[in-house]
């Protein structure tokens, strides 16, 4: 007959929690630490801002971006809104040096085409409107991330 260990069904039982623990804590923090950023397709680097900044286009892209984007995104683009907490993937900080050096072409199409959580503005806004925006983000950059 064999001898068992007399603590290895307690042995047994914090085993399986430990593993359960360490493979739940490895899937989160892939989920959420490790989200890919989101890409444009290359062909959207071709298309380009036909708005040229200035004060009324800067107003107009604001008060779409305030109203629009700001829940999630923040009102200074940091992607800090007030309903970020809730969302996977986060939204992008548009301060942000890696969004700042996306092409405006890549922008435009992010915001025309959306990805969960993000919705597409393509039927919401027209063309025109899309840039604006763009063109709004691209005043929200850091000292010295601009393009």
């Amino acid at each position: 007959m064999i001898k068992k260990h007399p603590h290895a069904h307690l042995l047994s039982i914090i085993s399986l929690v430990l593993l359960a623990f360490l493979t739940h804590n490895t899937m989160f923090s892939r989920s959420v630490a490790q989200t890919p950023k989101w890409m444009a397709p290359k062909e959207a680097d071709d298309l380009k801002n036909p708005l040229v900044a200035n004060s009324h286009i800067l107003a107009a892209g604001k008060a779409l971006y305030t109203a629009n984007c700001g829940p999630c995104h923040g009102d200074k683009g940091r992607g800090d809104g007030p309903a970020a907490a809730g969302l996977n993937p986060k939204p992008a900080d548009h301060t942000s040096a890696f969004v700042q050096n996306e092409s405006d072409g890549s922008l435009f199409w992010k915001i025309t085409e959306g990805r969960t959580p993000m919705p597409s503005y393509k039927k919401t806004f027209t063309d025109e409107q899309r840039w604006e925006i763009v063109t709004y983000i691209r005043s929200l950059a850091k000292p010295g991330k601009k393009k």
